[in-house]
C-alpha cells in the first residue's frame, strides 16, 4: 500500500507552487481565490459547494472503503468476546452453585433457579461488575495518550488483543468443575476479569480512530449522480454511515451474550467462557491481514502538559469563582499577560490561539458530561437491572439473556436509521443535527428508566418475599408472577437511545475539538462512560433490596431534567458545518486546510492557526477515540 508521500498526483492535482501563486493573486483583491472559483475549478478538480448549493442541494454520504468494513469485523470479534463475558459476571459472583445442579454451575432443567458459582451476594457482585467496566472505560485515558505519543494506535490494538487472549484462557480455567466445587475458582476468575478490562482499555480508544483514518470523504463537494441529480457528498453523512455500521457490528458482537447466557443456564460455566475465547481467535489473523493494508499514522506527541499549565494560569489569576465565566480562559493568553505586565511572572510555552484551543476542548467535554445519566437509564444503576431479573418468572429463559434485547434493538433499528430515516430526512432537506439526535437519545433513555421503575414496583408488589424479592427468595416459587420478557421493553428503548447518542458523539468529538486536542477529547468521551460505572460502584451499598425501585426512579427523574438542559445548552452546535480535513504529508492535500487527516477539520466554530512546536507536524496527524 502506498504511503501518502508516495501517492501519485491525481489528474486534477494542483502543485503547491501553483496554489501559492493563485493565493497571491487572490490577496490582491477582494475576490475569492481563483482556485475556489467554480468556473475555474469545475474541470480541474471536484469543487466545493457555494452557499446557495449548501442550502438547496440534497446531501448524500460518500463511498466507504472496503478496508473500513474489515476494521468493523475486528470490532465485532473483540466486542463479541467481551460482551460474551461481561453479562455473566453478576450471576457468577452473586449466586451460589444451584442446588441439585450439574456441578458446572447450571441449575436443574425446569427449575426457576439461576446459574451461579461463588455466592458472594449482590453487593460484591455489583462492586465487581462496576469496577470491571469502570476500568475498561477509565484506562483509555492512559492508553489513548500512550498510542498518540509513543506507540501508535495499531501497535497498541495488537497488544490489547494479546492481553485479551490471556484473560480468556484464565476465565475458561475458572469454569472447571473441581475449582467450582472446592471454592478455589475465585483467584483465576477475578484475575481474568481485571486482565480483560485492561485489554479492552488498550483496544477500545484506538479502533474507531483507525476506522476514521480510512474515510475518504473529507470536505463537502458537489457531485453528479448517475441519475443526473447534482448533490453534495457530505462528510457528516459519511461519518454517520460508517459509524452506524461500526456500532451495528459492536452490537452484533454484543448479541453473542445470548449464546453464553444459555450456556451457563443449560450446560455450565466452562462452555459459557469457552465461546468468547472461540470468538476471540480470529482477531490475530484479521490484524495480521490488515497490517499492510490500512492507513497507519505514526505516533506524534501530546499537548496535555500545556493544557494543565494553561488551566493553572487561569485558575491562579481568576480563582475558582471565575471558572466557566466569560473571559476566564483569556487570562492565560500571552497577549493578556503582556498587557497586565505579567509576562515575566508566567512563562508561557503557547500562543493565544492555543488557549482558544483549550477553551473549545473544555466546551466539547461539557457535551459528554451528560452521557452518564443516559447510560444509567439505559442499563440501570449498577447491577440493579440484573437483580430485577432474578425476581421475575423465567420459565426456562436465563435471567441474564434478556439484556441482549439492548443489542437486538440496535441491530434491528440501525439499518432503519442508516437507510430509512436519515436518508429520508436528507431528501426532504431537514437537518436533524447531532445535538437534536442526542437530545432524542436522552429522552428515550429516560423513558426506558421509567419502564424499569414501574416493572420493579410491580415485582416488589407481587413477589412472595415483597421488597426482598432479589435476595435469594425461597418462599413459594421465589419469584413474582411477571414474565421476564417485560424487561425487553426498557432494554430495547435503551438500545435505540444509544444509536441517537453514541454515534453522533464521534462526530461531535472531532468537530468541536481543535486539531491538536482531538486525542484528549476522544479519551474524555470514553471516560464519561467510566463515570457512570463509578456512580454505580459508589452506590453498591444501596443497590439492593428494598431500594431497587428508587435505584431506577431517581435516575429517570434526573434524566428528564437533564434532557431539557442539554438541548437548550448545546442546540447552537447544530448550525455548525461539518468538514473533514484532507491534510497530510502529501502536498496535494494542502489545497484545503490544516488539521488531522480524515477527521473533522477546522471550521468557523473551531478555527485555529495554532501549531505549537515541536510536535505540531506529528500531532496534527493524530486522533484517539470514544462509546
Amino acid at each position: 500500500m502506498k504511503t501518502m508521500a508516495e501517492k501519485p498526483p491525481s489528474s486534477g492535482a494542483v502543485s503547491v507552487t501553483a496554489v501559492g501563486d493563485l493565493e497571491k493573486q487572490a490577496n490582491s483583491s477582494d475576490r475569492h481565490p481563483p482556485y475556489l472559483d467554480p468556473s475555474v475549478m469545475e474541470d480541474d478538480y471536484e469543487r466545493k459547494p457555494t452557499e446557495e448549493e449548501l442550502a438547496v442541494l440534497r446531501r448524500v454520504p460518500g463511498t466507504i472503503p472496503t478496508i473500513a468494513y474489515l476494521i468493523c469485523a475486528v470490532e465485532f470479534c473483540e466486542r463479541a468476546s467481551y460482551y460474551g463475558v461481561q453479562p455473566l459476571i453478576s450471576n457468577y459472583v452473586n449466586r451460589p452453585l444451584p442446588v441439585g445442579g450439574n456441578g458446572w454451575g447450571a441449575p436443574p432443567v425446569g427449575d426457576q433457579q439461576t446459574a451461579g458459582a461463588l455466592g458472594l451476594g449482590t453487593v460484591v457482585a455489583n462492586a465487581v461488575t462496576q469496577s470491571f467496566s469502570m476500568l475498561a472505560y477509565a484506562l483509555p485515558l492512559l492508553f489513548g495518550w500512550l498510542a498518540d505519543a509513543k506507540t501508535g494506535r495499531f501497535k497498541l490494538i495488537c497488544w490489547g488483543v494479546g492481553v485479551f487472549g490471556l484473560a480468556h484462557v484464565l476465565m475458561v480455567a475458572a469454569g472447571a468443575k473441581d475449582l467450582l466445587a472446592n471454592g478455589t475458582a475465585k483467584a483465576p476468575y477475578f484475575i481474568s476479569v481485571y486482565i480483560l478490562a485492561i485489554g479492552a482499555a488498550m483496544f477500545k480508544p484506538n479502533v474507531s480512530p483507525l476506522l476514521l483514518d480510512q474515510v475518504t470523504t473529507t470536505v463537502p463537494k458537489v457531485i453528479t449522480l448517475k441519475s443526473g441529480e447534482r448533490v453534495i457528498e457530505d462528510p457528516e453523512a459519511t461519518t454517520e454511515r460508517v459509524m452506524l455500521w461500526f456500532y451495528l457490528m459492536i452490537n452484533i458482537g454484543g448479541f453473542m451474550g445470548v449464546a453464553t447466557a444459555y450456556s451457563e443456564k443449560y450446560v455450565g460455566w466452562w462452555l459459557a467462557f469457552l465461546i468468547p475465547l472461540i470468538l476471540y481467535l480470529p482477531l490475530p489473523l484479521l490484524l495480521w491481514f490488515l497490517h499492510k493494508r490500512v492507513v497507519l499514522l505514526p505516533p506524534g506527541g501530546s499537548d496535555l502538559p500545556n493544557v494543565f499549565r494553561v488551566f493553572g494560569v487561569c485558575f491562579r489569576r481568576g480563582g475558582v469563582m471565575r471558572i466557566g465565566r466569560h473571559g476566564f480562559w483569556n487570562l492565560a493568553k500571552p497577549s493578556n499577560l503582556a498587557a497586565a505586565g505579567l509576562s515575566e511572572t508566567y512563562k508561557t510555552r503557547w500562543n493565544d490561539e492555543f488557549v482558544d484551543d483549550v477553551r473549545r476542548t473544555f466546551q466539547a467535554t461539557g457535551i459528554f458530561c451528560f452521557f452518564p445519566i443516559q447510560y444509567i437509564n439505559d442499563n440501570g444503576l449498577g447491577a440493579a437491572a440484573s437483580f430485577l431479573s432474578t425476581m421475575l418468572e423465567t420459565n426456562g429463559v436465563p435471567n441474564d439473556v434478556i439484556q441482549n434485547f439492548n443489542s437486538l434493538s440496535i441491530i434491528a433499528f440501525s439499518p432503519i436509521l442508516n437507510f430509512g430515516l436519515y436518508p429520508g430526512l436528507r431528501k426532504l432537506k431537514i437537518h436533524y443535527g447531532p445535538v437534536a439526535r442526542m437530545a432524542t437519545g436522552l429522552a428515550l433513555s429516560t423513558l426506558g428508566g421509567v419502564g424499569y421503575t414501574l416493572l420493579n414496583h410491580f415485582a416488589y408488589q407481587q413477589s412472595p418475599c415483597g421488597e426482598y424479592g432479589s435476595s435469594d427468595c425461597t418462599i413459594g416459587t421465589g419469584v413474582a408472577p411477571i414474565s421476564i420478557w417485560f424487561m425487553a421493553i426498557p432494554y430495547a428503548i435503551g438500545g435505540i437511545s444509544e444509536l441517537f447518542i453514541n454515534v453522533p458523539a464521534f462526530g461531535i468529538a472531532y468537530s468541536r475539538a481543535p486539531v491538536n486536542m482531538r486525542g484528549l477529547v476522544s479519551a474524555l468521551n470514553l471516560f464519561n462512560t467510566a463515570v457512570a460505572y463509578a456512580i454505580g460502584l459508589a452506590c453498591s451499598s444501596i443497590i439492593t433490596d428494598p431500594h431497587l425501585t428508587w435505584d431506577f426512579g431517581g435516575p429517570a427523574i434526573a434524566g428528564g431534567v437533564l434532557t431539557v438542559v442539554f438541548y437548550f445548552t448545546f442546540r447552537h452546535i447544530d448550525q455548525e458545518e461539518y468538514v473533514l480535513s484532507k491534510n497530510g504529508n502529501d502536498p496535494d492535500y494542502h489545497l484545503e486546510m490544516e488539521g488531522t487527516r480524515n477527521v473533522v477539520g477546522e471550521n468557523q466554530l473551531n478555527k485555529s492557526s495554532n501549531r505549537p512546536a515541536p510536535i505540531a507536524d506529528n500531532e496534527e496527524m493524530m486522533i484517539s477515540q470514544n462509546q
